[in-house]
């Protein structure tokens, strides 16, 4: 748990350091009007942004309002961003009508039935919202499954109008799901060209719990922007490392949620449904897979 919040506070500064030292000469940076955004549908019916704007690290509003204007209607936060009010005001200063919005937000720590209560109402309060599109229990508490049940009662009442997990291994997810009530419709994952998760998502599959996939760039680790296979096949489209990363998530129906305080990179990221990869491209990724997390929390 230290860990995951001392990564969230140095998280942007790694990925500014090794994220985008990236030669975008090749890239195809398309202007951001006209882009079509794809949605995926939940099995309650809810449908989903397949991408969307994370905030971890991000505190001010102003940032989070660029991302609305360039085009983003999921946006992710979490009570462990410390970020909920910003969002919440973004959301207002933006003038896009509620319903257009996907807001998720995250519960922080382990906590009793009744002060999951509590903090879901918070969250509320802190977004400035009468429901929460999604809400996730942030990593795999002792408390999990009391947590859920409080969960489960938000949902029947409208408040939130879909639930799930965050960071659940196919190990603890399935053992999770033996008590669920609602089978969640959302597990948040690290998910990558070098960490695909498809034991997990194999393991989802008959329950209808969709992969979404947080840090798809691996905050800039292990070389991803210089990745040879992944280099070259974003110049064979004429685009960046980032697109071609996003593009590999999206193709199968894996939500993602990456994150900048760069406009440019906000327009890129979102730019990438004018174009597809290729069964050889994807293949090609796939023999990536390390199978193992990129950071020391890792789940």
């Amino acid at each position: 748990m230290e860990k995951r919040r001392e990564f969230l506070k140095t998280g942007a500064k790694l990925f500014c350091a090794a994220g985008f030292l990236v030669s975008f000469s090749a890239t195809k940076l398309l202007a951001q009007k006209g882009f079509k955004m794809q949605y995926l549908t939940l099995h309650n019916g809810i449908k989903m942004p397949i991408l969307g704007y994370g905030t971890y690290s991000i505190r001010d509003s102003k940032t989070i309002l660029d991302a609305i204007n360039v085009g983003y209607r999921l946006i992710d936060t979490a009570q462990m961003y410390g970020n909920e009010k910003e969002v919440g005001e973004a959301l207002r200063q933006s003038g896009v009508k509620r319903e257009d919005f996907f807001i998720e937000t995250k519960l922080s720590h382990s906590m009793s039935y009744d002060e999951t209560k509590k903090a879901i109402e918070k969250s509320l309060k802190n977004l400035g919202l009468d429901y929460i599109d999604l809400l996730l229990i942030h990593e795999p508490y002792g408390q999990s499954k009391e947590m859920y049940r409080a969960m489960e009662e938000f949902y029947e009442e409208g408040l939130l109008k879909s639930i799930g997990i965050s960071n659940f291994s196919s190990p603890v997810y399935l053992d999770f799901v033996k008590t669920c009530k609602i089978i969640p419709m959302i597990n948040q994952c690290e998910t990558h060209p070098f960490y695909q998760q498809k034991t997990l998502i194999q393991s989802m599959k008959p329950y209808k719990t969709l992969l979404q996939s947080y840090s798809p760039f691996v905050s800039g680790r292990d070389g991803i922007f210089s990745n040879k296979t992944l280099q070259e096949i974003a110049v064979k489209h004429s685009r960046s490392v980032a697109q071609v990363s996003l593009r590999f998530l999206i193709q199968q129906g894996i939500i993602a949620i990456p994150k900048s305080s760069k406009i440019e990179h906000m327009r890129q990221n979102i730019n990438i449904f004018d174009f597809k990869l290729d069964d050889e491209d994807m293949a090609k990724i796939s023999k990536l897979d390390k199978n193992k997390s990129s950071f020391s929390w890792g789940y």
